[in-house]
């Protein structure tokens, strides 16, 4: 089963929800899904991942926490799969959202270079973050929405094959 695999590379929520510093999060999780590993909830917490990896903030790490709470996922697959961005990878998933957005939004890309200071942001900053977030946010929905899916059709696919197996195992040949 899909869930014996994932199991292993998983931390034990016991062990961890023990530690001290992690015994606030004993009080919040009565939700049976957030810990875990079944088709729905593995399957919403890819959603929240992916979704929240797009978002064009800092605080992607708290967005996910808060929706695999409010929904229901899987909150360690979900807090996991946020690292699809990552440094090397936020550069050009942002370049490429940008893009889309201005191209929905009928803008012309704005050429840029990067430059941390509060000068930039107030001066190119409102001409970069609209394209952006409307690129995000699409990007972020319909790639979570393809890795639901997907994560959901695989899961079943993994059970029935199981099932089957299991079926060809107990007949007999004859």
């Amino acid at each position: 089963m899909p869930r014996k695999t994932i199991h292993r590379f998983l931390p034990d929520i016991g062990k961890l929800l023990q530690r001290r510093s992690l015994r606030w999060v004993n009080s919040l999780a009565h939700d049976p899904n957030l810990f875990h590993l079944n088709r729905h909830s593995v399957s919403l917490a890819v959603f929240v991942g992916v979704f929240c990896a797009f978002i064009p903030l800092p605080i992607q790490t708290l967005i996910a926490t808060m929706m695999c709470f409010w929904l229901g996922a899987n909150l360690p697959i979900g807090l996991m799969t946020i690292w699809i961005s990552n440094p090397i990878t936020i550069p050009p998933m942002f370049y490429l959202t940008h893009q889309l957005g201005s191209f929905l939004l009928g803008s012309e890309p704005i050429n840029f270079t990067v430059a941390l200071t509060w000068e930039w942001f107030l001066n190119l900053g409102s001409g970069i973050l609209l394209p952006l977030v409307a690129g995000s946010l699409l990007c972020g929905v319909i790639l979570a929405s393809m890795g639901y899916f997907f994560i959901h059709y695989l899961w079943r696919w993994k059970v029935v094959k199981n099932w089957e197996t299991r079926k060809n195992i107990r007949q007999p040949d004859t």
